[in-house]
């Protein structure tokens, strides 16, 4: 009889557990269906980013950069004013993202495969290639990813979680030789200390920070060579969480006719892109960057 009412009971919390966990899975789905309602009902989103200019980076109090404008002009075409801008290291905004920290990333990140398995991307809001800064005087002939694998004796210094780190190994360059940094100002202080032979980044990121450090130690290489590699050029766009249809697809329909009326070309001139080099074909969407086929 115990045997019995053990059973009984054991299956009872077994069958309360599961429907909680029922429960509170299509809670979770339900929330993020309607994310696009919250965030207007609160009159303000929550903005991830990783202070990496002329993306997303803050002046004072305010949140700047080509990737925050553009954001706030689709937000505000939605109904929502207030932009509330929380820091991040760039490794560290996906993870946000999906830990509900945020209710997008607005960095400039370059959607990739990888990237598309974990996140949402909106579509395409700029296009980048790389750059590369090493000592003044370019001490060790340095202009291609190439000139850094053939030498294993060069130290690269990359940012943490930036596409620059796989694409260097696609190259040929040895893990061994990368460097990892948590921003900007710390790969260009690991190149002028000599810990480090060279920095690499998107070439606008890199080429304004540099401008903006006023360094003599440094220079950005010129006559630096693309790298041949899946993903160069890069196409940045804000990431949804998975399952927040309703905000990513409000956000691409007010996106694309900021698009077409010219308010994103002029934001992204306002902040030292080109319209010519930087602004997205329109046959490139990110479903054809997610898969590579592009």
């Amino acid at each position: 009889m115990k045997k019995i009412l053990t059973a009984i009971v054991l299956l009872s919390v077994t069958l309360m557990l599961a429907a909680c966990g029922s429960s509170d899975s299509k809670d979770s789905k339900a929330s993020e269906k309607n994310q696009l309602e919250t965030i207007k009902n609160k009159g303000k989103v929550v903005i991830g980013f990783a202070n990496e200019k002329p993306y997303a980076y803050q002046e004072g109090d305010e949140l700047k950069g080509a990737a925050v404008d553009i954001a706030k002009a689709v937000f505000q075409e939605l109904g929502v004013d207030e932009v509330e801008g929380k820091l991040a290291d760039f490794s560290q905004l996906i993870p946000g993202l999906k830990a509900g920290k945020f209710d997008v990333i607005t960095a400039g990140m370059a959607i990739t495969p990888d990237r598309c398995r974990s996140v949402a991307f909106g579509e395409p809001e700029m296009t980048y290639g790389e750059g590369l800064i090493v000592k003044r005087g370019n001490p060790k002939k340095l202009h291609s990813y190439e000139d850094i694998a053939n030498n294993k004796d060069i130290k690269v210094s990359v940012m943490s979680g930036a596409t620059e780190n796989g694409f260097l190994k696609e190259i040929g360059v040895d893990a061994k030789q990368i460097q990892a940094a948590s921003d900007i100002p710390a790969t260009f202080s690991a190149v002028e200390s000599g810990r480090a032979d060279a920095t690499t980044g998107t070439e606008m990121t890199i080429k304004m920070a540099l401008e903006s450090a006023n360094s003599d130690k440094l220079e950005f290489v010129e006559d630096f060579k693309q790298p041949k590699v899946e993903g160069n050029p890069s196409y940045g766009a804000a990431a949804f969480k998975k399952g927040s249809d309703d905000l990513r697809k409000a956000y691409n329909e007010k996106l694309q006719e900021l698009k077409d009326n010219g308010t994103v070309a002029k934001l992204l001139e306002q902040n030292g892109f080109s319209e010519k080099s930087n602004m997205v074909a329109d046959d490139i969407t990110t479903e054809k960057v997610c898969s590579g086929n592009f």
